[in-house]
């Protein structure tokens, strides 16, 4: 039938884009690799796949990634990253600077008073929405600042933050809070944030530099 006839062109298209997409990521090969360059040696990411000319680009991580055609060979790569190592250098050196410095990391009794001291700062914001006061608890975590248990009663918080600026433990510290209203990080979660702390954006991109 004509419907049976577009499904099947359906799903010929479909199978086709995806053979291609599939077809694209096999084709895209990545490598570590040292060259010795007038400013040492340098680590980098060559990455071939489906591009015109030779890229480069410097993570915020201070990582240097050049992507090059897959017929490229890997010395001109080697070749351009040489080429290019003063620029490497110096854009490393610029993000190193821009690093905040860290004070000594407290020992864990002073790291919860200043954690406690943060969430004591938080909870008046949130209090008249009836939000009860958690527990705390603060342990070493390696991708998050904090999380909320919300049906357990309590939050956590990374013992990392003790080296953070006192706004910005206090800013996580709400943000978990707002997590006993809005489990999750929706629309209506946002609204909460922007009501209680309208600078919280600003806040959340300075956090970054501490990751």
């Amino acid at each position: 039938s004509r419907h049976t006839g577009q499904r099947a062109d359906a799903q010929s298209s479909l199978s086709h884009f995806l053979s291609r997409k599939w077809g694209e990521r096999e084709k895209t090969m990545e490598q570590l690799r040292v060259v010795d360059t007038p400013e040492g040696a340098l680590t980098y990411i060559l990455i071939k796949k489906r591009v015109k000319n030779l890229n480069l680009r410097v993570g915020r991580d201070g990582q240097a990634v050049v992507s090059v055609p897959m017929s490229c060979p890997a010395s001109r790569a080697d070749q351009f990253v040489r080429e290019k190592s003063g620029w490497i250098v110096k854009v490393t050196r610029r993000q190193e600077a821009a690093r905040p410095q860290l004070p000594p990391e407290p020992d864990r009794e002073t790291c919860g008073l200043l954690l406690k001291e943060a969430l004591d700062q938080a909870y008046p914001l949130i209090q008249p929405l009836g939000v009860a006061y958690p527990d705390l608890k603060i342990r070493r975590m390696k991708s998050q600042w904090g999380n909320c248990h919300w049906h357990q009663g309590y939050i956590t918080l990374n013992i990392a933050l003790a080296r953070c600026p006192e706004h910005l433990r206090r800013y996580v510290a709400l943000h978990e809070l707002v997590h006993f209203l809005q489990p999750n990080h929706g629309e209506q979660f946002y609204a909460v944030m922007d009501a209680l702390m309208p600078q919280w954006k600003k806040y959340r991109k300075e956090l970054k530099q501490y990751a």
